[in-house]
């Protein structure tokens, strides 16, 4: 990539920007970019497009953000996602007492409380359907896969990003967005490899991970709670279930808590039998183990990492930042990770769309992308830092493990009230223009 800035005539100069990471959040970065007139060419060390085959979900404000990102995220989003029912609540389980040791319908024993669905308004999706669609937007020569990040050089003598990779091969971009996930290269060449917050740390939660055909949920689960989104809860344990794919498929994932250290820290999946979930869930309600039924014999689980011990002190460096999971990775119990992602996606275009037009020449460009990034990490450094230290106390909150609710119903509801106040009601733009 090389810059070609034509600015004798008084016209804006051009801006290349180089994305590492081909997963949803680098995918949706460079679809903004080219919305903008902005060229952006992703590094992806995967051989082709990757993402895992799990469930997730965004809120109607994040939809707002990608709307404003690319119109065109929105419409595959419609198309492949299964939209939540206004009129319909998620439900919260007790799935353990002995109590509660029958049909999970039973909402005399079983049900802990009800939120409505319309405060946060989810559309719920297969990470990889949403993935392909959206990469079919991307310009020719808009991604290079093979793509596994080296090292890189912020040079000031150019106001150049050199970026190097493991097959041999070096590209040149204005600037370098690390778009690439929990165990983020950029982030650790950004900060140094002895900082704290160079690598993820490990919550002690593994997370069981499936999707099955509706009428199989409905089988274990019964009608009402498989056609809803759930959170059954218990002690060190709690499952999640939710409807994808225009309600065809139930997405399920059972967490757990592990004391243990993650086997291999700098990967995300280990190992497992379904004997696991099986003892996990002894003596919990009936459909507990339904549930472990759905789960092959062999599989895998995944250990869910965060910045919540170690955050990154900034979110850019030079001509390089972090975006998405690489700068404020999560776990997933508030239900945002990817949400905010997209709200990082949508500060960033704005702010290198807004940089790119006010300078006139490639050495006042490189000065103002500097400061346009600190003015990005200063605008999500906040935010990045709530969702992922409530989504942390969240997760324990369902297991039973949250001192300042414990089990007591009424302050878990009002918590998961407070949080989704926050997370609905935030101004992605009011940080720009305070």
């Amino acid at each position: 990539m090389t810059s070609r800035s034509s600015n004798s005539n008084g016209s804006v100069p051009s801006l290349e920007v180089a994305i590492v990471g081909g997963g949803i959040i680098g995918v949706m970065t460079a679809l903004g970019l080219h919305r903008r007139g902005i060229k952006a060419v992703i590094y992806e060390r995967a051989p082709t497009w990757h993402e895992v085959s799990a469930g997730f979900a965004f809120t109607g404000a994040g939809r707002e953000c990608m709307q404003q990102l690319h119109p065109g995220i929105v419409e595959v989003l419609g198309r492949i996602s299964q939209k939540t029912d206004a009129s319909t609540s998620n439900t919260y389980w007790d799935a353990y007492h002995p109590r509660n040791r029958q049909d999970a319908e039973d909402e005399s024993k079983a049900l802990l409380f009800k939120t409505p669905n319309n405060k946060l308004d989810y559309w719920g999706c297969v990470r990889s359907q949403l993935l392909l669609g959206m990469a079919a937007l991307l310009p020719d020569g808009a991604f290079k896969f093979g793509k596994q990040l080296l090292s890189y050089d912020d040079d000031e003598k150019t106001s150049k990003v050199i970026l190097r990779f493991e097959d041999g091969t070096t590209a040149e971009a204005d600037v370098l967005l690390g778009c690439d996930g929990i165990h983020s290269t950029t982030r650790r060449i950004m900060l140094g490899n002895d900082h704290p917050a160079s690598r993820a740390g490990y919550t002690h939660i593994v997370a069981y991970r499936t999707m099955v055909p509706i009428d199989v949920g409905i089988a274990a689960l019964g009608e009402k709670v498989a056609k809803t989104g759930c959170m059954h809860c218990g002690p060190n344990a709690c499952l999640m279930s939710y409807p994808v794919m225009n309600g065809t498929l139930l997405n399920v994932a059972i967490f757990a808590h592990d004391p243990s250290e993650f086997p291999e820290p700098d990967k995300m999946t280990a190992p497992a039998e379904r004997g696991e979930i099986e003892r996990l869930f002894k003596g919990w309600s009936p459909h507990l183990a339904n549930i472990a039924k759905l789960y092959p014999e062999n599989l895998v689980k995944w250990g869910l990492f965060d910045m919540d011990e170690n955050p990154p002190p900034t979110y850019a460096s030079g001509r390089a930042c972090i975006v998405g999971d690489a700068a404020h990775a999560s776990t997933p119990f508030l239900g945002v990770g990817a949400c905010t992602g997209v709200e990082d996606a949508l500060v960033l275009c704005t702010i290198l769309e807004s940089a790119r037009q006010k300078t006139s020449n490639s050495n006042v460009q490189g000065e103002s992308l500097t400061q346009a990034l600190q003015t990005y990490s200063q605008a999500r450094l906040d935010r990045g830092r709530w969702v992922h230290h409530n989504s942390r106390q969240v997760g324990q909150m369902y297991q039973w493990r949250y001192g300042p609710t414990g089990r007591d119903t009424e302050r878990i509801k009002q918590k998961l009230e407070r949080d989704c106040h926050t997370i609905v009601d935030y101004d992605v733009m009011a940080p720009l223009v305070a």
